[in-house]
């Protein structure tokens, strides 16, 4: 009877921490895009520039970090100065925006699973090159045929295409101009 109590016992906790370790890697969803988000790197408001957005949720904010562009939400994630504790990385759908210029404030999907486009001839709201997310191949592939470019994933987005070459926008901002709100 004491055995099978213990072997109860031990089964109930270890149900439990395989519950938390579950709920601790489940990412936080995504914040919905509001008046008063500020992009990280330019201080600007988030909804005045065109293109696709981004959103990162760490541990250790209650509010998300927000970025005007994707190519900025990218370099944020290989800056060593920023934080480590990130829990989500999500990035506007461009194939469920309604526009380019109104990319939409609630379609966001995980970044990590997006497909990007790179070396478009679209440009990102503070006119440098944009890694433009989408939620499927099939309407990634549809804006490479229209605007160039090439698609990639998350973990193949080249290094220096966010953080070296063309690092200044026509407002000499740029993700080493790093400003948190």
């Amino acid at each position: 009877m004491i055995l099978r109590a213990l072997c109860i016992a031990a089964f109930a906790i270890t149900l439990a921490a395989c519950n938390q370790d579950q709920s601790a890697s489940t990412p936080p969803p995504p914040v919905s895009l509001k008046d008063d988000a500020l992009g990280v790197f330019c201080g600007m408001n988030v909804l005045e520039h065109p293109g696709p957005k981004g959103q990162i949720i760490t541990a250790s904010r209650i509010d998300p970090y927000w970025f005007t562009s994707v190519r900025d939400t990218v370099a944020f994630t290989l800056m060593p100065d920023q934080p480590r504790d990130i829990r989500a990385i999500y990035v506007s759908d461009m194939g469920a925006a309604p526009s380019w210029k109104e990319p939409g404030a609630a379609n966001w999907i995980d970044a990590r699973k997006a497909f990007f486009v790179i070396e478009s001839r679209k440009r990102s709201g503070m006119e440098t090159d944009e890694a433009v997310p989408f939620g499927n191949r099939a309407a990634a592939d549809a804006f490479v045929t229209s605007n160039g470019g090439r698609v990639v994933s998350f973990d193949q987005i080249p290094k220096d295409y966010v953080l070296g070459g063309d690092t200044l926008g026509q407002n000499g901002h740029s993700p080493t101009d790093v400003r948190t709100n």
